[in-house]
């Protein structure tokens, strides 16, 4: 998974929290923060192995593991890649965002610092760019990130997506391959597309590696 920024802090609504989790015992209660710190650690899906997920939260006991087992029913969705909760999806993809702005923003500053000892300096070094430097370069991975970007469904952080793409440059005819399959898959499109990955996160996850199902028809 590629990150350039690692989110170790989410905010917590108290009244939304306590709106939806009254139902909850003190036991259960605690599995949950626990399971989200877990989310939000890792920025991925809980894993769907129960042995391994009691291991990470460190559940020893019986009461501890069905605790655990009744907040993933109330709370989390089943996909074929573990647990998602799209409260988390949400938050994580907003921070990404929000970390990609500010970098651009603080590029942009020294950008303008650098430039104006250089202003005064005239063009007498000046040398015209051919084809084969860099701009061309960062035109045709543009050119490749807009064709993913018309063809992914879910069109949310798109700042952040391209960052991750001009530092991953995934092979653009794998990417379509894998969409032109997915995009028929009835896992992505039951409960109106509730499963379909923020982009970010598929490309992060890199899911166009992903086989294509044996069950998928056209």
């Amino acid at each position: 998974m590629t990150k350039g920024n690692y989110l170790h802090y989410y905010q917590h609504n108290i009244a939304d929290y306590r709106k939806d989790t009254t139902h909850l015992t003190l036991l259960e209660h605690g599995c949950y923060h626990q399971l989200l710190d877990q989310y939000y650690l890792n920025e991925e899906p809980l894993p769907l192995d129960d042995n391994k997920l009691f291991r990470l939260l460190s559940a020893r006991t019986q009461d501890e593991k069905n605790a655990i087992k009744s907040v993933l029913n109330d709370f989390f969705i089943k996909t074929e890649d573990g647990y998602v909760h799209r409260r988390c999806e949400a938050e994580i993809e907003q921070f990404h965002l929000k970390a990609e702005k500010a970098s651009e923003s603080a590029k942009r500053r020294w950008g303008n610092a650098k430039a104006m000892p250089t202003q005064c300096e005239g063009n007498t070094n000046h040398k015209p760019l051919t084809i084969n430097q860099e701009p061309l370069t960062n035109i045709d991975i543009l050119s490749d990130f807009e064709m993913f970007w018309k063809e992914y469904p879910r069109k949310e952080g798109k700042s952040v997506c391209k960052k991750i793409w001009n530092t991953t440059r995934p092979n653009i005819e794998v990417v379509l391959q894998a969409l032109f399959w997915q995009k028929e898959s009835k896992q992505w499109f039951e409960k109106g597309g509730q499963f379909i990955p923020m982009p970010a996160t598929y490309l992060r996850q890199m899911r166009y590696m992903d086989e294509k199902p044996v069950s998928v028809t056209f």
